[in-house]
């Protein structure tokens, strides 16, 4: 039997960023648009968006992830084009996705990534909300939100204490089938930028300790990341994944995705990651290929 296929890509801060409305400059986005219209338009492309995520349907995977900051300010006017922009993607039985900080940018908007989204967003058991678990082959995709509305200059995340409790029934459930467990975060789980870090972190380590999950993906960073974390029966990989619509710029990568080829491996599990890259000709291929588990 072939490998069951998960794609993970992340942070596309979908590009161009609608006019704004004057009334919507005010705190936290006037310094953002600022940041967009002399920094972050320059290397945040549509182009580069787009040739992605033709590679990623030309691998034809089994279900895809996107782990959050579809959208740049949180206006108004950026939820619809991201939502026709992931249905491009995929159908929702086909594409899971989670909020970043940008989606959560403001208090005003805070709602709308679970309106606009909602079929992306549901469990199996059809309800909108976190953590939520999605079934797919012999995966368990498991939702996280650390996404909140933060003061100027801060891009910090927060699962909060009854996210983090009700995960641990998740997985506690979870632990009696026969299923990879896969972890969907925004935030990564260790960060040595305060403004950037995942605040509650240590708790949701010290669950994962005792309950373990088989793979762990996350974005924010905008960089390839692999960090490792203990858990009840060995270390749990995390994987960190650059901007879905990033040139190279600076400290910062390309834009690329992830590959996993998930299959049963006697009594165990078999994990491989295949990393797919934009190289300088525009054209995405692979540049890595690793055993996890």
């Amino acid at each position: 039997m072939a490998p069951f296929t998960l794609a993970h890509l992340s942070d596309p801060h979908l590009p161009p960023l609608p006019k704004p409305r004057l009334i919507e400059l005010a705190g936290k986005r006037a310094l953002g648009y600022v940041n967009w219209t002399r920094n972050r338009h320059k290397y945040q492309r549509r182009e580069v968006l787009d040739v992605l995520v033709a590679d990623v349907q030309a691998q034809a995977p089994d279900h895809i992830a996107v782990t959050g900051d579809l959208v740049n300010l949180a206006m108004e006017a950026e939820f619809a084009p991201a939502r026709a922009w992931l249905d491009e993607v995929g159908p929702p039985d086909r594409v899971t996705t989670i909020p970043g900080n940008h989606d959560a940018y403001v208090r005003a908007t805070f709602h709308r990534f679970g309106e606009t989204f909602a079929p992306y967003l549901a469990g199996d058991d059809g309800s909108v909300g976190f953590p939520s678990v999605r079934r797919r082959g012999p995966a368990a995709l498991i939702s996280l939100s650390s996404a909140v509305p933060t003061a100027p200059l801060m891009a910090t995340g927060t699962l909060g204490r009854h996210q983090i409790a009700a995960l641990e029934q998740m997985l506690e459930q979870l632990a009696t089938e026969d299923v990879f467990r896969v972890l969907l975060v925004h935030h990564p789980l260790k960060s040595g930028a305060r403004q950037k870090r995942l605040t509650d972190s240590a708790s949701l380590l010290a669950l994962l300790k005792r309950r373990g999950v088989e793979l762990i993906l996350h974005g924010h960073d905008h960089i390839h990341s692999t960090m490792w974390f203990e858990g009840p029966n060995g270390n749990i990989p995390a994987i960190g994944v650059p901007s879905a619509s990033a040139l190279a710029h600076g400290r910062y990568p390309a834009a690329a995705y992830n590959l996993f080829a998930i299959e049963k491996d006697n009594a165990g599990w078999r994990c491989e990651q295949i990393v797919r890259s934009l190289d300088h000709g525009l054209q995405i291929r692979e540049i890595k290929r690793t055993r996890l588990v």
